[in-house]
């Protein structure tokens, strides 16, 4: 006989109830590790979409994304030349803001080279961008679809392909257009600005300018080599694609993801003490049983088996349920979730740790009974 099922039968709905409230706080937990995740994810999706084997920026500096990089246009002729390069692609980086049907967009503007790297990968609908003006291409989170058309600046554009999963660090979704429109985007100004400017004796500005060159290595080739020589020779920065993740992860969004794994901490600090007051709570109603099982003769082992196994299962099914909550609902928060299996596996054994030592508290209580309560009036 299962004393610890019994005793649930016969409290059923205390105890459902009780799972249903912890596994709202351990769905929380999940929440926080899937946002952990999710953040690492986002900030390296451009990243690894754009598959660079070598990055060239502004000299001395971490560009594109952790610092600024402002390169002339024509360095990626220079860096195609290098012995090793395959091919090579100019880029740009640029956030916009709009409104449309009355919703804000935030975007993030990447000007590539079609046909070189730097452009999308991971089209699912629609096509790649074939004319030289006026064509993007949307991550489907924008809600824009195939042919609607997008103000941007002066000009007017269509949606000819989507992607997906296209964002950046902070959440932004990326649209592509060619390396020219992205510089006229960038530098063009309206004509009343130029004919103050004009008036003022200002020079024009060199538009012909891009954030990094992208560069695919040759498998025979060193990466490290090919970065050396851009460095020695071209007087540029130049990082590989872990030098970009490292970057990402360990500066630009390391106190984010800092403060979540102790937003988690905290909050399985707190499922440790609430799982231990319910289970004190739950011994605390039923010292009488206890006494009543002390007095016929039950072993200690078998009432700490009782405790400890209503605190396994009260654990086991609040994180399955809240498991299931989170992985139902993800789709519908604003950043993204990742639900990695080792990080469920991993924060299933902290959850099962938290309740051994949650039941500690009720089996104190519940071995220092004094049988004689049994027959107390």
């Amino acid at each position: 006989m299962n004393l610890a099922f019994r005793d649930i039968r016969h409290k059923l709905g205390r105890f459902v109830l009780t799972c249903l409230g912890l596994s709202l706080l351990l769905g929380v937990v999940v929440t926080m590790a899937g946002i952990y995740r999710g953040q690492t994810a986002d900030a390296l999706a451009l990243v690894r979409s754009i598959q660079a084997d070598v990055w060239v920026v502004q000299a001395d500096t971490n560009g594109p994304f952790a610092e600024s990089s402002r390169i002339p246009g024509n360095t990626r002729e220079m860096i195609a030349r290098i012995d090793g390069v395959i091919t090579a692609g100019s880029v740009t980086f640029q956030a916009v803001q709009l409104t449309r049907n009355g919703r804000r967009l935030r975007l993030h503007v990447v000007g590539y080279e079609p046909g070189r790297p730097g452009g999308p990968v991971n089209l699912v609908a629609g096509r790649d961008i074939t004319r030289s003006h006026y064509e993007l291409i949307a991550d489907r989170q924008t809600g824009l679809a195939i042919g609607d058309r997008l103000e941007l600046g002066r000009y007017v554009y269509t949606v000819v392909g989507l992607t997906q999963g296209s964002v950046t660090l902070s959440g932004d979704s990326v649209v592509y257009m060619t390396l020219r429109d992205a510089q006229d985007l960038q530098f063009d100004v309206t004509p009343p600005e130029a004919r103050r400017e004009a008036a003022r004796g200002a020079r024009r500005a060199n538009t012909d300018m891009v954030n990094a060159v992208v560069a695919r290595i040759s498998p025979n080739i060193p990466v490290e080599a090919v970065a050396e020589d851009v460095h020695r020779w071209k007087h540029l920065s130049a990082l590989s694609e872990a030098d970009q993740e490292a970057i990402l992860t360990i500066t630009v969004i390391e106190r984010a993801r800092r403060q979540l794994g102790l937003f988690m901490t905290i909050l399985t600090v707190v499922s440790a003490v609430i799982i231990s007051l319910i289970i004190y709570t739950l011994t605390m109603d039923k010292l009488r049983e206890i006494a009543t099982l002390k007095l016929i003769g039950a072993p200690d082992r078998t009432i700490i088996g009782l405790i400890v196994q209503q605190s396994l299962l009260m654990g086991v099914i609040s994180f399955i349920a809240g498991t299931a909550l989170v992985s139902a609902a993800k789709d519908w928060f604003p950043r993204r979730i990742v639900m990695d299996p080792t990080d469920l596996g991993i924060l299933f054994a902290v959850v099962v740790v938290v309740c051994l030592l949650a039941s500690a508290l009720g089996v104190r209580v519940a071995v220092r009974v004094d049988p004689a309560r049994a027959l107390a009036g």
